[in-house]
């Protein structure tokens, strides 16, 4: 899944990134609104942390900007404020959760996992291409009721691309899903995984096309 991690206090934004690629999801850090704001509206993404107070836009109206375009994203608000018309406040403006600083990471992470699991139900638990079957909320994939085990890399890759299936993704959209935007990585990277990603999924009766110059595209075979 991939994260916004929207904080202007870079150790405490760091630190939940850290986190949460740890636990195999992409995650973008972003410590400015203006600049978050931008993001979210070119770029989108599945969930996002959001901090209240930070420099330029302010996250409330980053979170109002984001249900007036009737973009449902789950959002969790992070606040220092304690009062309960803030967290009123915030809830009001569109958040799906909050979290008040100083918070555990453990209970960043259940907070994610419930999100998650909300918008699964949005979306079905379940999807079958080929003979595979992609269980969103374990973030498995199976044959025939047997895992199949796929790198934790390759299965961001196949889960960006099962997402938009049908469709051409791109290597660069593939290279921030997987390393978050602004990492330090060439898009090539993303070759060597989809390669080996490609070789796996043959067996099952699922393709990744080539597009030259474009990206890649995940399908069933006919």
């Amino acid at each position: 899944m991939r994260i916004a991690v929207i904080e202007d206090n870079e150790t405490l934004a760091n630190a939940i990134a850290y986190r949460l690629r740890d636990r195999g999801h992409s995650a973008d850090v972003l410590l400015d609104g203006d600049l978050a704001h931008t993001f979210l509206t070119r770029e989108g993404a599945d969930l996002v942390v959001l901090d209240i107070n930070l420099p330029g836009r302010s996250g409330l109206d980053i979170l109002r900007a984001l249900r007036r375009r009737n973009d449902g994203t789950p959002v969790i608000l992070l606040t220092a404020r304690t009062e309960t018309k803030d967290r009123v406040q915030g809830l009001d403006a569109g958040a799906d959760d909050y979290l008040i600083k100083p918070f555990e990471m453990d209970e960043l992470e259940a907070r994610i996992r419930a999100l998650s699991r909300r918008k699964e139900l949005d979306y079905g638990e379940k999807e079958t291409i080929g003979d595979l079957e992609f269980n969103r909320t374990a973030r498995q994939v199976s044959a025939q009721g047997q895992p199949v085990e796929i790198p934790r890399r390759e299965l961001a890759v196949f889960e960006c691309l099962l997402e938009r299936r049908g469709r051409i993704v791109s290597k660069a959209h593939l290279t921030d899903h997987i390393y978050g935007v602004g990492a330090d990585i060439e898009e090539t990277a993303v070759e060597p995984h989809v390669s080996r990603l490609r070789k796996r999924l043959a067996k099952f009766g699922v393709t990744i096309k080539t597009a030259r110059g474009l990206g890649y595209m995940l399908e069933a075979e006919l």
